[in-house]
């Protein structure tokens, strides 16, 4: 008899979450991105890429072809959905380590009610299917956190899940702009010596 065979299986620890598969971990509520999108920072997100389109540069560009102001690229839209870090009066790092990690964060898995603890965390892939443009003046954010699959799987860095989550990206203005889903990996570190078991 091998030692595995006496060893509990630790993807069982997951398969509340397994079961929790098309449960919506935020209740429809919506998540505001931190600030509305406007001409500045779509002028600094295109600066560095050096992305020349007149639908984000210029007003009445924007306008003749149809949109209210200018628009954000498509790729810089997810950032505007992410909510602050930090307000005045809190404290994100607690320790000065040089490894420290932030007290709270938009996109971690430290707020997952189910399943094991973890303490690695990473992102793995993203999609999204965008219904219209977002201009200028307008703010984003994200409503609800459906969970769409949970796989353990023991990889390199430790034991934990890949999950894929969907949620809608939603205007101040009532309505949907898209539909985004990400894949994570939640897992707990390998022990230093452990990584190739």
């Amino acid at each position: 008899m091998s030692t595995t065979d006496t060893e509990p299986d630790w993807t069982a620890e997951w398969q509340p979450v397994i079961d929790a598969i098309g449960r919506d971990f935020a209740d429809g509520e919506v998540i505001w991105g931190g600030d509305p999108v406007e001409p500045g920072a779509i002028r600094r997100y295109l600066e560095p890429l050096e992305l020349d389109c007149a639908l984000h540069t210029d007003p009445e560009a924007a306008r003749a072809a149809g949109f209210e102001d200018v628009t954000m690229p498509y790729t810089g839209v997810i950032a505007w959905t992410i909510p602050t870090a930090w307000k005045p009066g809190e404290v994100l790092f607690d320790s000065d380590d040089r490894d420290a990690q932030p007290v709270h964060t938009a996109i971690n898995n430290a707020d997952m009610p189910l399943g094991p603890r973890t303490t690695g965390f990473f992102g793995t892939d993203i999609e999204v299917d965008f219904h219209r443009e977002v201009v200028a003046g307008e703010r984003i954010g994200r409503r609800g956190r459906r969970l769409l699959s949970c796989t353990p799987k023991q990889t390199g860095v430790g034991r934990g899940a890949f999950m894929t989550w969907e949620s809608e990206i939603v205007s101040d203005r009532g309505d949907v702009v898209g539909l985004i889903r990400i894949g994570t990996y939640a897992y707990v570190p390998h022990e230093k010596g452990d990584e190739g078991e």
